[in-house]
């Protein structure tokens, strides 16, 4: 009899933090440019440049994407992107088509590269404006805490008013 109380309370417990997790909703790269030009009150673009073999990266989806509070301010304040930096579909952006580029082992897209503006390393977040216009890329991986400060100091605009070291107080020591 305990166990079937003990199976029925770790299930009870299970299905309540499934219900409360936040879920983010990736969209193509496709998708979110059409929303940043359709949407009457469009958001930042927010890409994630990941590659299949990237441990950081999995680490990333698992620790900071899949956080509450972090899933929640992105999904409210972003249109989410993940991008595989060795994708090999072509993508268009302000007239040009980015493609894959055969390199070494892997090879690497081109569209990723632009982004990161040629330091190719993953993790590495991207922040667009709403008009599309690149506001930092973001290498490394980010513990949720640290992720949400730097979405909120591009998503509230901060960055327009205040440098990095004077938000994080860093300037100051």
């Amino acid at each position: 009899m305990n166990t079937k109380k003990f199976s029925l309370f770790l299930f009870i417990a299970f299905l309540s933090l499934s219900m409360n997790a936040q879920e983010v909703t990736w969209l193509s790269w496709d998708e979110a440019v059409n929303l940043a030009q359709t949407d009457k009150n469009p958001k930042k673009i927010f890409i994630d440049v990941y590659t299949d073999w990237c441990g950081w990266c999995k680490k990333m989806d698992k620790d900071t994407f899949q956080n509450e509070e972090v899933a929640k301010y992105m999904s409210e304040n972003y249109y989410m992107v993940k991008l595989d930096g060795e994708g090999k579909e072509p993508i268009e952006f302000k007239g040009k088509t980015f493609k894959f580029v055969a390199s070494g082992r892997n090879g690497y897209h081109e569209f990723a590269a632009a982004l990161m503006q040629g330091k190719m390393s993953y993790p590495t977040t991207i922040f667009l404006d709403e008009k599309m216009n690149m506001l930092s890329p973001v290498p490394g991986y980010q513990k949720p805490d640290a992720f949400l400060q730097i979405a909120k100091y591009f998503g509230e605009n901060i960055h327009k008013e205040k440098d990095w070291q004077t938000y994080t107080g860093e300037g100051t020591k």
